[in-house]
């Protein structure tokens, strides 16, 4: 049986604030979902076009106190079990979440826009965004999933030389991203999350101007693309991602890219950055991909 996914995140807020977040509906319209309704002890849900199998709501409350908050979450038939969970950290807060009955790493790529495949990004996006709110940040775009338009425009507060630095050099990407990434620099190299000795499929970079843009193309014919202006003394980012049908956007990759464009931000925002991510679970991925750079 998969064992829950899980992960641990830092949050620069109390705990009576992140409490609420988690529990008042307009909130929860705010950092998660397009509609959201809660009556406690009873009631627990959400949806709309931000949420997978969204039509209608498929959440079932079983638990809402002591700062733990526990729902069973039907998607595409499956019943899964979401269980957020907050500890005091100073001033600060300590929140674990854990979600099960999802499929493994290798299933979730091989088919990541099913309903439950883009759950992981799903919840990595939703979670950047609830902890942008509760420590009164601008929140990053949510995935619109009933549109095929991707195109996302973010400020970043630093000179852009340095953002072009952090997208075009693996290793800064790598600290920001939280994943491991190896590249080869130029128009024509391979770029790879992981390994380029592992990755039978990389993404080629099809365009590079220094300080400027980078272009990765996919062998699926997906393209992303990072275009950088400067903006009242900042970075203005346009984010695209193109080449697919749009009877079948992929959606799990673009929440994804999301989250990473939140983590991004506050890279370069946050004095004494740490990763948002303090610990990762997710079965079955390869040693060595997920990183947390304490640096």
């Amino acid at each position: 049986m998969t064992e829950p996914t899980r992960f641990l995140v830092r949050v620069r807020a109390p705990i009576d604030e992140v409490w609420h977040a988690l529990l008042d509906p307009g909130a929860l319209r705010a950092w998660l979902s397009e509609y959201a309704e809660v009556d406690l002890p009873s009631r627990y849900e959400f949806w709309g076009r931000y949420t997978p199998d969204g039509d209608v709501p498929r959440q079932r409350l079983l638990l809402a106190e002591d700062h733990v908050l526990r729902f069973a979450w039907t998607v595409t038939g499956t019943e899964t079990v979401v269980e957020f969970k907050l500890e005091e950290d100073g001033d600060a807060t300590s929140l674990s979440f854990s979600q099960s009955g999802l499929p493994d790493y290798d299933a979730m790529l091989a088919d990541p826009d099913t309903s439950l495949g883009m759950m992981y990004t799903f919840w990595a996006l939703s979670v950047a965004n609830l902890v942008d709110h509760v420590e009164g940040r601008p929140l990053t775009a949510r995935c619109d999933l009933t549109s095929p338009l991707m195109s996302e425009e973010v400020r970043i507060d630093a000179p852009r030389g340095e953002v072009y630095t952090s997208i075009a050099d693996p290793a800064v990407f790598t600290r920001w991203f939280g994943a491991r990434i190896e590249a080869e620099p130029r128009v024509g190299g391979r770029w790879a999350m992981g390994s380029l000795e592992t990755d039978q499929d990389p993404a080629k970079i099809v365009d590079l101007v220094p300080d400027s843009r980078m272009s990765l193309a996919y062998q699926d014919g997906v393209v992303a693309t990072w275009e950088l202006e400067d903006s009242g003394g900042g970075t203005k980012l346009t984010f695209v991602q193109s080449g697919f049908s749009d009877e079948k956007p992929p959606y799990g990759s673009w929440m994804g890219w999301l989250s990473g464009l939140a983590e991004l931000r506050r890279f370069h925002e946050i004095d004494s950055w740490l990763p948002l991510w303090a610990d990762v679970h997710l079965e079955g991925t390869p040693e060595g991909l997920i990183t947390q750079d304490r640096k």
